[in-house]
């Protein structure tokens, strides 16, 4: 049995999507059923002011809808509440509100909640709304709001965040160390990082400095057992992941029995992958940095002074 060591926490990415539909109620309770400590999931917005949990700014690629989730009202005949997946067992698509309800079943108070904001999203707007919903609930400010993590990928969301949503701590998600540092590290309390940014030299020194700085990190999206074990030799904080059940399986055996299970698993990989590669990972950071800001704006870093204070609603 391994005693001095830590082993990462379970969230399940967009819940046990792996299984059930991404980002639905049935996804999410499978996840917690399973003994999954977090989950994750994605917001937008509708035209009628509804949040909404679902990854894509389209309702095409996993709904019987069409068309921009912003330009779609959520009530009504037409309304996106009549929408169902397409992927078996169907389901419909929950919004912010019946997904704190979730969490705020006596039998769910300890699951933790990782909201990945998208940039298609007005900042303010998005966590004026969220913030009506959290503040709604019983004892949220002790309950609730220190559950929460905001996931960020652009800098510019920070200041917003700070001003509507102060209570919930903020991660960066992302690829891009670079960013990650220039842009993040003094306003948010963990990184969330894929896996591949992580593996280079860049990602190497990355992992000790926030080991160093007290700061958390989280890696997506870990689906086979070797990448797992590796993401435990790196002394990582949480596992997002498609299949709860794989990794907290997996975790309780390498609890049982380090040595022997983590010897199951190599590391060639990292080296015979060149997903892996720095080139390559060098290149997914200013591709996709250059999708961020010609949706959301240059990356620019924005002094919460300079945006309109909000009353908090106090419990």
């Amino acid at each position: 049995m391994s005693l001095s060591r830590t082993f990462p926490e379970c969230w399940g990415h967009r819940g046990a999507s792996a299984a059930y539909p991404e980002n639905t109620l049935a996804s999410f309770e499978a996840a917690i059923r399973e003994g999954a400590e977090g989950i994750e999931s994605d917001v937008h917005v509708s035209i009628d002011d509804v949040v909404l949990m679902f990854h894509d700014p389209s309702l095409d690629r996993t709904t019987t809808g069409k068309g921009q989730i912003k330009e779609h009202k959520w009530y009504g005949p037409d309304g996106m509440e009549h929408l169902t997946t397409v992927k078996e067992p169907k389901q419909s698509i929950p919004t912010f509100a019946e997904t704190v309800s979730l969490l705020m079943k006596p039998e769910n108070l300890h699951v933790k909640f990782n909201v990945d904001v998208k940039v298609q999203n007005d900042p303010a707007r998005l966590f004026s709304l969220m913030h009506t919903i959290i503040a709604a609930q019983p004892n949220w400010q002790t309950v609730l709001a220190p559950r929460i993590l905001l996931g960020l990928w652009h800098p510019t969301f920070i200041p917003h965040a700070k001003n509507h949503l102060p209570y919930c701590r903020r991660s960066y998600i992302g690829v891009d160390i670079w960013v990650a540092r220039t842009y993040f590290w003094e306003n948010v309390e963990v990184f969330s990082m894929s896996f591949g940014s992580l593996t280079t030299a860049e990602g190497e020194k990355f992992r000790t400095d926030c080991q160093q700085g007290g700061k958390k990190i989280m890696v997506w999206t870990v689906n086979d057992a070797d990448s797992m074990v590796e993401a435990v030799r790196w002394n990582i904080d949480v596992i997002l992941t498609d299949v709860p059940r794989k990794w907290l399986d997996l975790r309780a055996a390498l609890q049982a029995d380090y040595d022997n299970t983590a010897a199951k698993h190599g590391r060639l990989f990292l080296w015979t992958t060149w997903y892996y590669y720095q080139p390559v990972q060098s290149l997914l950071s200013r591709l996709l940095k250059a999708r961020l800001e010609n949706i959301a704006g240059p990356f620019t870093l924005v002094n919460a002074a300079s945006i309109p204070e909000v009353g908090l609603v106090s419990a």
